[in-house]
């Protein structure tokens, strides 16, 4: 009955209401859509470039009349073509992650829109269409506009159209002149009825993001074509022709022009459409591995047998099917190391050039990515074209996401007066798409919940194209998807899935929520993906963080990435919520994207137990349709960072998907003296280019311990003691050269002189705290693990007993007692216990950040020497890629600029060492006995504590302060502890890192010792 009042209310709608705000209403006049393909014979004018421009405040003040070709538009600015309102100066970006961009200001009301705010621009520009182009075919072609657009030619209404991510074609034959100049207007609105389907987690802009362009076709021409090619080489054809069309050929080519099959196909009397099927014996298989393409020639002659068109399409041959529960590709379980990408350049908007599509897909072969989703709409055509010459999987998602909406009753999938919107945008995507081999999955569209209008959406899909599969994510796990595709499930719920022996494949079309320094967890996903064979990956959401680039006047820099409420406090906002990638907005590599890209590696490389001195590994090939034929292998044996043995092995004969055993020979018996770690290292390289991937390339790594250092026995101890002078305010100790003083009122040590001068610029004193990062913001840690961020250390008692003093200070929140106990010795190094001790309740306290400790250096002393994990920052639930070595670097290079907010950063895992010196070296040293982690920054915690600094602060603004570091005037923030709390990378909003990356409040010990170093 529900549905039946809608059918009726869409069809008084009809003829009631204006085309802008009636989902009836998707287009009119607008060319049927077709495949992707260029006629050699077609004539193109590229329209791209400045364009008068106007911009109207509201609707109901729009201008009228203004497409008319006398019009007076001298007063009007200007706009490129293509380009944005918004980043043109004419109204201000808008990030919203759930929600329309009324969001706060007007209730939802579909498909009414706001008025309020609801811009609208008028475009004006003229162009000439060559006297030849008489008796043509003439079509004007839009790239996208959004939201909407309407044209006008030479001052006729020639159609209007929605959907702001697929092309809108117009016959615009009857409306030009041939040899003289035309007038084309466009009118778009900001928000429409299509608005509804586009409530998209990304920058809410407007305006023309894809060129536009008018091109010329013969009236006896090729209407669309398209290609269905299997692994067993049989080839379906279809090419749909206009009246004149006699016969078409068919000819199918390999990379090289050769030939290899051809056909000639009759068209039949009064019909349009030609069917082929043929055979191709023994092709070269498509994957993203082996992207091997051929070209389909199809030439239109007419009853003359004169050639009227012909164009030159590339495909490849590949089957995709689901069996045993399991995603095949060529009859193989591939994986998907996966990201989701929005199409945003920082500088541009909606706007990307090839040279930027190009530029992302060389670095999703450096990260080891084979597989992308188009979240959450149709990409431009040229990145198809690029991921099939290139090879990569691409899930096509429609564009459609009405998440504001919910997921319940208020679901548009529900609404039939809807019917019609959801059921264009996927069939106009199938239609497009339908020839590249790169795209493996339909996606019917992203959160938009789940009703009727998708079940009719996978209904056609299928029927369709039975070639591939469909997936929907709000599907969950009904009929209507063929793939469970859920979002951010935790590793544990992915392993409950599949060990529930599941009908479909588990692929997280969305996952690892990478947002600020975040990544945790991303080895657990792979060990489960690497254990079961239908869990075969997913999406990482997402690649690039979608900042913009912004001037800026502030010191230290002169731009900033600015995200959403960046710009007026009118405008609903989700902040920064938008900077969730693998890379920077200017890619630049986030640290957890080396964590992707060794989890994503294609050769797997494992010790053989038993092996240490003479070590044989497995070398495992993940690829599933090449051998190691084009890789070479080179190791390395070191201890604490110096180069001892290193070897290569130049040939690597390993099949897909197979093992191979490989003797690297007998290492030097004196290495091996139990007194240092000793560590193996293989690195993978190209031995010739591969598509993007130049000769030499590194594309996978591993390290292996070869001998864990045995514990290191206490130093010699001088007879001696350090000299002891104890006062009112506190007590210090000295030797030669050195001297430490501990305040009785603080308990801390607050000086420590080098030779008359004091590496300390603040107290050595216990840290629980971190700066928050964006998951732990999500999970509202910041107020729920408040206690530990700054807590009173209020002495309750100091005591000093020949070299060891003892601090008992009185329990944090009435139940955490902190004990520290230093022993100082005669050559002045201090060994240290910080304990944590019960005194009443303390397992009913939240968890701590980390168990460890704070200090302040001189800016003098900015030189930052240690061994273990690095080169890049990592934590405990995000170090599997990094490798243990030494390494040095400078305090000011240790924090991650490319965060778009302030927030904790620069650690470094697995150490035995940290040492921050000055340049002469002198300096300060911390060891410890079991392997701790450290942060050494420019910064203190509450300089990145953005809910004290605000949520519109950018990082770059820190770097005015961070470069004082190399000054006297500025400050080194050491700090360094036994046990840390992992950055989580589940999602960003309420999970908390897996339970063996958290720290609950209970009994802990820290021991560890610091020096003074010349």
């Amino acid at each position: 009955m529900i549905s039946f009042l809608f059918a009726i209310l869409a069809i008084l709608n009809a003829g009631m209401t204006e085309d802008w705000e009636n989902p009836a209403v998707v287009e009119r006049n607008r060319m049927p859509m077709h495949a992707t393909f260029t006629p050699l014979e077609q004539e193109t004018l590229d329209l791209s470039g400045d364009w008068k421009f106007f911009f109207n405040p509201t609707v109901e003040g729009r201008l009228k009349g203004f497409e008319a070709v006398g019009y007076d538009d001298s007063a009007w600015g200007t706009i490129p073509v293509p380009g944005h309102w918004e980043l043109n100066g004419f109204c201000d970006p808008m990030y919203l992650n759930i929600g329309y961009p009324w969001r706060g200001h007007a209730e939802n009301n579909p498909p009414k829109v706001p008025l309020e705010h609801n811009y609208v621009g008028d475009y004006r520009t003229a162009f000439n269409v060559p006297a030849d182009w008489k008796g043509r075919q003439i079509v004007l072609q839009i790239g996208s506009a959004t939201s909407n657009v309407r044209v006008w030619v030479n001052g006729k209404e020639v159609g209007y159209s929605q959907d702001s991510k697929l092309e809108a074609r117009f016959d615009i034959t009857k409306f030009v002149k041939p040899g003289a100049e035309n007038l084309l207007a466009l009118e778009i609105f900001r928000w429409c009825d299509g608005t509804w389907l586009e409530d998209q987690d990304f920058w809410r802009l407007s305006g023309i993001a894809r060129g536009v362009w008018v091109y010329a076709r013969g009236q006896e021409r090729l209407e669309d074509v398209h290609i269905s090619a299997g692994m067993d080489g049989n080839v379906s054809l279809m090419a749909e022709v206009t009246k004149g069309i006699a016969s078409v050929d068919f000819e199918i080519c390999k990379a090289d022009g050769t030939s290899v099959a051809s056909w000639s196909v009759p068209v039949p009397k009064k019909q349009t459409v030609v069917r082929y099927e043929g055979t191709v014996r023994n092709p070269l298989l498509w994957s993203a591995e082996t992207p091997n393409l051929y070209t389909l020639k199809v030439t239109a002659k007419n009853a003359k047998g004169v050639v009227a068109e012909h164009t030159s399409i590339p495909f490849g041959f590949r089957t995709v099917e689901i069996r045993d529960s399991q995603l095949l590709v060529n009859g193989k379980p591939i994986l998907i190391k996966g990201t989701n990408r929005h199409e945003l350049s920082p500088y541009y908007g909606y706007n990307v050039t090839e040279e930027e599509m190009i530029r992302d897909l060389r670095l999703f072969k450096q990260l080891n990515i084979n597989a992308v989703r188009t979240c959450h709409y149709p990409n431009n055509p040229v990145w198809l074209d690029l991921c099939d010459r290139y090879g990569f999987y691409v899930v096509d998602e429609a564009n459609i996401e009405s998440h504001g909406m919910g997921y319940k009753e208020q679901t548009l999938a529900k609404r039939e007066d809807f019917l019609k919107a959801h059921l264009e945008r996927d069939k106009r995507m199938v239609y497009r798409d339908y020839n590249h081999p790169s795209v493996i999955i339909w996606s019917m569209g992203n959160e938009a919940g789940n009703g009727s209008n998708f079940e009719a959406c996978y209904r056609w899909i299928k029927d369709y194209d039975p070639s591939r599969p469909v997936q929907y994510e709000r599907a969950e796990n009904e009929w209507n998807t063929d793939i469970y595709c859920p979002m951010y499930a935790s590793p544990q719920r992915c392993e409950r899935y599949v060990m529930d022996h599941p009908a479909k494949p588990l692929i997280q079309c969305e996952y690892n929520h990478v947002m600020g320094n975040s990544g945790g967890n991303f080895k657990e996903y792979w060990d489960l993906v690497r254990k079961y064979p239908n869990y075969q990956g997913g999406f990482i959401w997402d690649f690039a963080d979608q900042a913009l680039l912004w001037p800026s006047d502030k010191p230290g820099t002169d731009h900033v990435w600015v995200f959403g409420g960046d710009f007026n406090d009118y405008d609903p906002s989700d902040c920064s919520f938008n900077c969730n990638g693998i890379l920077a907005a200017d890619r630049t590599w986030h640290p957890h994207a080396w964590e992707v890209r060794y989890q994503h590696r294609d050769i797997l490389t494992n010790l053989v137990p038993g092996t240490e001195r003479a070590p044989r590994i497995k070398v495992y090939n993940e690829f599933f349709f090449k051998g190691l034929s084009n890789v070479y292998m080179q190791w390395t044996v070191s201890r604490e960072g110096e180069t001892l043995q290193t070897g290569i092995v130049p040939d690597l004969k390993v099949a897909p998907q197979r093992t191979v055993e490989i003797s690297l020979g007998n290492l030097s018996a004196g290495l091996f003296d139990g007194k240092s770690d000793i560590y193996l290292t293989v690195r993978y390289f190209l031995k010739t280019a591969e598509p993007l991937l130049e000769a030499g390339t590194e594309i996978a790594y591993d390290q292996m311990l070869l001998q864990e250092s045995a514990p290191k026995a206490p130093e010699a101890e001088s007879d001696l003691l350090p000299v002891f002078v104890q006062g009112k305010d506190g007590v210090q100790f000295s030797g030669k050269g050195w001297r430490a003083v501990w305040s009785a009122a603080t308990g801390a040590l607050t000086h420590y002189f080098l030779d008359g001068e004091d590496l300390l610029s603040g107290p050595l004193m216990p840290g629980f705290g971190r700066a928050p990062v964006e998951n732990d913001l999500g999970a509202k840690l910041d107020a729920k693990q408040a206690v530990w961020q700054h807590p009173s250390f209020k002495v309750d008692s100091f005591d000093v007993k020949e070299n060891v003093i003892t601090v008992v200070y009185n329990p944090i929140g009435g139940s955490a007692r902190v004990r520290m106990t230093y022993m100082v010795r005669y050559d002045g190094r201090i060994d240290v216990t910080e304990s944590m001790e019960d005194a009443g309740g303390l397992n009913k306290m939240p968890g701590l950040f980390r168990f460890g400790m704070t200090s302040v250096l001189g800016g003098r002393y900015s030189a930052v020497t240690y061994y273990g994990k690095g080169p890049w920052e990592n934590e405990p639930d995000r170090e599997s890629a990094a490798l243990v070595g030494v390494y040095r670097q400078d305090v000011s290079q240790m924090y991650q600029y490319d965060y778009v907010r302030p927030q904790d950063s620069g650690t470094r895992t697995a150490l035995r060492w940290i040492r921050v010196t000055d340049a002469s070296g002198r300096g300060l040293e911390v060891s410890a006995p079991e392997k701790f982690s450290a942060s050494a920054l420019p910064f203190s915690q509450d300089d990145l504590d953005v809910t004290l600094l605000g949520p519109q602060s950018h990082s770059l603004e820190l770097k005015a302060k961070a470069f004082e570091g190399n000054r006297s005037a500025g400050k080194t923030y050491l700090r360094f502890e036994g046990a840390l709390m992992g950055v989580g990378g589940i999602n960003s909003w309420g999970q908390l890192p897996m339970e063996q990356y958290r720290l609950p409040a209970k009994e802990r010990t820290f021991t560890f010792t610091i020096k003074p170093i010349r």
